[in-house]
């Protein structure tokens, strides 16, 4: 009987690797090794399926080399890595996992926006390194949150999440923008309005950034952006690193033109523009907004049920591009 062999990309949890083993030969990653396209391709050599995060390089090229992959499955719910018109030219199944982080990089991404807009993290700094001898009337003062205007930009799940928070649980005013508009049975719930970009830059006391990651997105926030917006207002990031220029923000924040921002992601990660860490005024991350236990479980087990499923004759729960299915193996 044909059994797949599969690569993971990265390392994950033992019992997720254990429930693989029942099904496939496994080469694992236990040393969390990172793979540009060189390493990735040599490891793919016999590989039916691979399961892999946001950061491998999914190419037309690597396709090409390895005409036996069958199925690439991601444990995030992101996927601007993977040439997905690629895979389905050549039959390979690619998946994500939505959903199951949306409530957790919600919370995150609300907690940022509070970390920024009542300067917790400059206030900790500041206790740690003994400035703290007296109250003052001003000391560290920053802007509420509650009753504020939330404005987001990209309304999918988590955009959504968000607001929610905003809404019900702050008293605050919700405007959005989005590619398209929301039906009126999911905005009402929310008290959100939609507004176009300029609007939204214009109002927002507090922006957040929860759209995904495209050609079309890179740079959605630069300097013209930036200088539409209040000098109070705060903007928080936990899309995707690219969605906002740094080396603009930066500027805009050393000359005071926004009051804070919050960054979970950056563009280049794990690097991080220089100028942003020399800067007092922002919340900095490393990209965490999943990152509970419960959640990286989730996604993993998403990944691996999509892997199982596409490899075994299954229905996968969360296929990117569905049309290939069903897989042929062998």
């Amino acid at each position: 009987m044909f059994r797949p062999n599969i690569l993971l990309a990265r390392a994950i949890f033992p019992e997720a690797v254990a429930k693989l083993r029942q099904h496939f030969d496994v080469e694992e990653n236990p040393e969390d090794a990172e793979h540009g396209f060189e390493a990735l391709s040599a490891r793919l050599k016999g590989k039916q399926g691979l399961l892999c995060t946001a950061g491998e390089p999914i190419t037309a090229a690597l396709l090409d080399a390895h005409p036996q992959l069958k199925a690439v499955c991601l444990m995030t719910v992101g996927y601007n890595n993977v040439d997905v018109p690629a895979c389905t030219a050549r039959g390979v199944l690619a998946t994500n996992a939505p959903g199951v982080l949306t409530e957790t990089t919600a919370d995150l991404g609300f907690a940022l926006m509070m970390a920024t807009a009542r300067r917790m993290s400059e206030a900790e700094r500041f206790l740690r390194s003994g400035q703290w001898t007296k109250w003052r009337y001003d000391l560290l003062t920053g802007s509420d949150v509650h009753g504020a205007t939330l404005g987001i930009l990209g309304m999918g799940r988590i955009g959504q999440a968000i607001a929610r928070r905003g809404a019900f649980g702050f008293g605050m005013k919700v405007i959005y923008h989005n590619r398209s508009r929301l039906p009126e049975s999911d905005e009402t719930p929310l008290g959100a309005r939609y507004v176009d970009k300029a609007t939204l830059l214009r109002e927002s006391d507090h922006l957040v950034l929860v759209l995904p990651y495209s050609a079309s997105s890179r740079h959605a926030i630069g300097a013209a952006e930036l200088a539409q917006m209040k000098p109070t207002a705060t903007l928080t990031n936990v899309a995707r690193g690219g969605i906002v220029d740094d080396a603009a923000l930066a500027v805009a924040l050393r000359e005071r033109r926004i009051a804070a921002a919050g960054l979970d992601v950056f563009e280049g990660e794990p690097a991080v523009h220089p100028a942003l860490l020399e800067l007092p005024n922002v919340v900095l991350l490393p990209h965490i907004g999943s990152a509970t236990e419960a959640t990286r479980r989730a996604m993993v087990g998403c990944a691996v049920d999509n892997l199982v499923a596409a490899l075994t004759g299954g229905v996968p729960p969360t296929p990117v591009n569905p049309e290939v299915l069903p897989l042929r193996l062998g």
